[in-house]
């Protein structure tokens, strides 16, 4: 269209015009304009029918490796995040919410406060208070000279277990609602050998290197936000709603984002900060605390997951049954949006659709809900339900004396995609090598995000109680690769974050609190951690898939497996570290 355009403003016979790198030109180089010249030349015309595509053989970008334009940038210190934003008349504000969950303010005095050189004002809501103050470290130290009442309210008394004994107790009643049944009718289920176990998963916190912050400047007729987001126009309602301003009049300068993994998806610290903001006339940037950012996250939720299969004489399931209990990330996000009775598809995916021929599937979802505020972390639904379901399946290898490889195999008659990516990352991976006493190899397969991914993980465990992953190989189908660089440190980044949570990652509430606060007590893997991990792309003609999640979603079960096939102990709950080493293995 936009080739025709020009052909009309030229008056060229539009095969002697071409359309690269951003320009139309003809043949002689007389005539060259931007694309942008004639874009609304190009949206009068009709759309035509059954426009060819380039051939892949004249792809010039597509399947090839090219660097991101911003690394420049990221790597010289110029990159503006948006805790870097600096605009004129600007004031620092440090925020702290409440410390229980739930509660709310009851008394605050501010007199110490604002006393201290620097400190200009002391805000409020219901929920959280903000010290003002001309640089950060001056409203840090405004925070700690508060004195503060909160209403504790309900949660006061709230613990990890009672958390889990309610979400466990879920997992044994009637399940609210069906996801998938595949169940014959008025059938009596096949006599065979059955197996069960449970798997139990923790809350994670997002723990991105940037805290939570958002600049603000409210005035009568318009609003300037400066921050990082993943949802622009969700962030831009929420201002307006709070300000009573209409969306046009509401601006968001939208920066780079210093890890979210979901986490920015929510407005939460948003709204927040625009109730104090609408305190004040000047610009404030407010700022989260480490500390505040964990305690305040919207949490991945805890599941509770039971998991059955009954087997034939060949080894291979008669039937499957997969019962999901845990809270509904989908209803947080849009309150109100998921009515009794129907389903999070969210809390289920990666277990209705998993890569495998499973006869007579019955999945279900018992909703329960906790106080713990809960929100999308990387890897959404399967990198919940695929460690189950890959776990279980290496359990059902185990019991029927055959090898995890040849029994995925043996279940992926209609899926050749995934059959090709288990077969590459067996030959990548030397699965069938011998390997020392403590080591081991775990692998994982799934399809999800429109992608077929099977990864293998060797661990080391050692008689000093540490684990240790020596060698990641990854086999990823994703359709048409894009940009193949960018593939791989997706899956390489998606892969170290999986594995950091499933070692390390657990967030734990005792009387109401969150017990977590920082790097210390909520560790992250470290570069000298990290383990080489080998990428390998199938090459594919199919549309292309997600990659971003897919990673993550595989380096749970991978590494479960793998410690399984180190020491023979199946670890039902994690993280590993330290549970696999306290004995506390989960349900059966």
């Amino acid at each position: 269209m936009l080739l025709t355009a020009a052909a009309a403003r030229w008056n060229i016979p539009q095969h002697l015009l071409a359309a690269e790198n951003g320009y139309i030109k003809d043949h002689t180089g007389q005539h060259c304009a931007q694309y942008g010249d004639f874009a609304v030349d190009a949206a009068r015309q009709n759309i035509p029918q059954n426009v060819p595509l380039k051939a892949p053989s004249d792809w010039k970008l597509i399947g090839k490796s090219f660097p991101r334009v911003d690394i420049p940038a990221k790597t010289n210190g110029t990159a503006v995040f948006g805790i870097d934003v600096r605009v004129p008349e600007m004031a620092i504000g440090a925020v702290m919410g409440a410390p229980v969950i739930g509660a709310t303010l009851d008394t605050l005095d501010d007199t110490l406060c604002r006393t201290i050189p620097g400190v200009l004002n002391v805000l409020k809501t219901s929920t959280a208070v903000a010290v003002i103050a001309k640089n950060y470290w001056t409203a840090r130290k405004g925070l700690a000279a508060l004195k503060i009442k909160w209403v504790e309210g309900k949660n006061s008394s709230l613990s990890s277990e009672d958390i889990r004994r309610k979400i466990r107790d879920a997992s044994l009643s009637v399940p609210e609602i069906i996801a998938r049944d595949d169940k014959p009718k008025n059938t009596s289920a096949e006599s065979g050998k059955k197996l069960e176990a449970a798997y139990e998963l923790p809350f994670l916190s997002h723990a991105p290197m940037e805290p939570a912050n958002v600049t603000l400047h409210v005035r009568a007729e318009h609003c300037d936000v400066w921050m990082g987001t993943q949802v622009p126009t969700r962030a831009r309602a929420a201002v307006a709603k709070i300000t009573g301003l209409p969306p046009k009049k509401v601006a968001i300068h939208n920066h780079m984002i210093g890890g979210s993994f979901g986490r920015r998806l929510a407005t939460d610290f948003l709204e927040q900060a625009t109730h104090f903001a609408c305190q004040v006339s000047h610009p404030v940037k407010f700022i989260w605390s480490r500390e505040e950012d964990i305690r305040q996250d919207l949490f991945r939720p805890a599941y509770y997951d039971r998991i059955s299969a009954t087997l034939g004489q060949n080894g291979q399931p008669l039937s499957w049954q997969h019962h999901v209990s845990g809270p509904s990330v989908v209803d947080r996000f849009a309150p109100g949006g998921l009515p009794a009775g129907k389903l999070d598809t969210d809390a289920v995916a990666g277990a209705v659709d998993t890569p495998y021929d499973l006869p007579q599937m019955f999945v279900t979802w018992t909703r329960a809900d906790t106080p713990v505020p809960v929100g999308w972390w990387r890897g959404v639904g399967p990198a919940h339900n695929v460690y189950v379901v890959e776990s279980f399946i290496d359990e059902l290898a185990t019991a029927t004396h055959t090898d995890p490889l040849e029994y995925r195999l043996r279940l992926l008659g209609k899926n050749p995609r995934s059959v090709a990516v288990l077969k590459r990352v067996a030959e990548e991976s030397q699965w069938s090598k011998p390997l020392p006493t403590g080591t081991g190899r775990g692998l994982a397969l799934h399809n999800a995000f429109g992608s077929h991914c099977a990864v293998v993980t060797e661990a080391v465990v050692t008689e000093k109680k540490s684990i240790t992953i020596k060698k990641v190989t990854a086999v990823v189908d994703c359709g048409i690769a894009v940009n193949t660089d960018a593939l791989i440190a997706q899956m390489e980044g998606g892969l170290l974050f999986g594995f950091s949570a499933a070692l390390y990652g657990e967030i734990t509430i005792k009387n109401g609190r969150i017990e977590q606060s920082n790097f210390h007590n909520y560790p992250l893997m470290r570069i000298n951690d990290a383990p080489p991990i080998d990428v390998h792309i199938i090459k594919s003609t199919d549309n292309p898939g997600g990659i971003g999640e897919v990673g993550t979603t595989a380096a749970f079960p991978s590494l479960g497996n793998a410690l399984f096939n180190a020491t023979g102990k199946r670890c039902r709950r994690y993280p590993f570290s330290p549970h696999f080493f306290n004995g506390d293995y989960g349900s059966i």
